[in-house]
């Protein structure tokens, strides 16, 4: 670990302070008073400093991403191809995909040519749906999804960074994806961290990585995703290509066809219980 990540952990508790003042009276300011009641904490001008250069960071990748239409999209549509791995090694010859998303938390993903296998996600809830019906999804592959998407990069960057209690730390230059990038890590109130890294010409981002502690043997997992092939999409960039490792071996890789965005979803395809036929577009033309 850094010295200066090491240091800026220690200032988590008082963090939100910290935030709060350097936005209101900038990073010059010595001390954050809170009423008499209240002693004077005393900022480490550096760490604001590099608070706000993330800050500044983070901001730009949202800029390159597309800015208010990035942030404020509802749903959106990904037709693609998927392939499997383990430890590296293809697990099959892939096939084909679509995924169905509505932030914050609802998510369906179709498989097979005929589409007649989905899992749906929604809130903290999981399933699979097949020609005998939905049933849940096992736990742990329950758990692994909800770990993905709490660190996904539009809940960190839509979600996170407007926690006053995330700190935000800027670790310099760096290479991810054999790109050169600047690497900033964000750090929640629950001691979770993750790194993003941006592209140091197009300041999009490029790779996201975080580690999380199995709950069974202790150890640390580290989870990456990498970000190409940018292109745009009704006002925003967006990747056409993601690749996932797990403890440095691939274990996913997405190749998509088309995304669309806003186009409005059918509620049923977020009900398993509904019978939703993918198949078959509703009346009122949404899928």
């Amino acid at each position: 670990m850094k010295p200066f990540f090491a240091t800026m952990l220690l200032v988590c508790s008082t963090w939100p302070l910290v935030w709060a003042q350097s936005q209101n009276a900038g990073a010059s300011s010595p001390n954050v008073t809170n009423g008499a009641s209240t002693p004077a904490i005393t900022l480490d001008k550096e760490a604001v400093q590099n608070a706000n250069k993330a800050k500044a960071i983070i901001d730009q990748g949202i800029q390159a991403l597309g800015g208010q239409t990035w942030l404020t999209i509802r749903d959106q549509e990904q037709q693609g191809r998927t392939y499997g791995f383990h430890h590296g090694t293809p697990t099959g010859g892939g096939g084909p995909f679509w995924r169905f998303f509505q932030f914050p938390d609802k998510d369906r993903i179709e498989f097979t040519k005929e589409r007649d296998i989905a899992q749906v996600f929604v809130g903290d809830k999981g399933y699979e749906i097949t020609y005998k019906g939905p049933h849940p999804v096992e736990k742990k592959d329950l758990d692994d999804y909800l770990r993905r998407r709490n660190f996904s990069l539009e809940r960190v960057l839509r979600t996170w960074v407007n926690d006053p209690n995330v700190v935000l730390l800027f670790e310099g230059n760096a290479i991810a994806a054999q790109h050169p990038a600047l690497q900033v890590t964000l750090v929640n109130s629950q001691n979770e961290s993750v790194t993003l890294y941006f592209d140091i010409d197009s300041h999009l981002p490029i790779k996201k990585a975080f580690e999380w502690r199995d709950p069974v043997d202790r150890q640390k997992n580290l989870e990456e995703e990498v970000y190409d092939n940018y292109k745009p999409v009704s006002g925003i960039m967006a990747p056409y290509s993601v690749t996932r490792f797990f403890n440095g071996d691939m274990s996913n890789q997405r190749f998509l066809n088309s995304i669309t965005i806003n186009q409005g979803l059918d509620p049923a395809m977020f009900d398993p219980n509904s019978g939703y036929n993918p198949n078959k577009v509703s009346k009122s033309g949404k899928h």
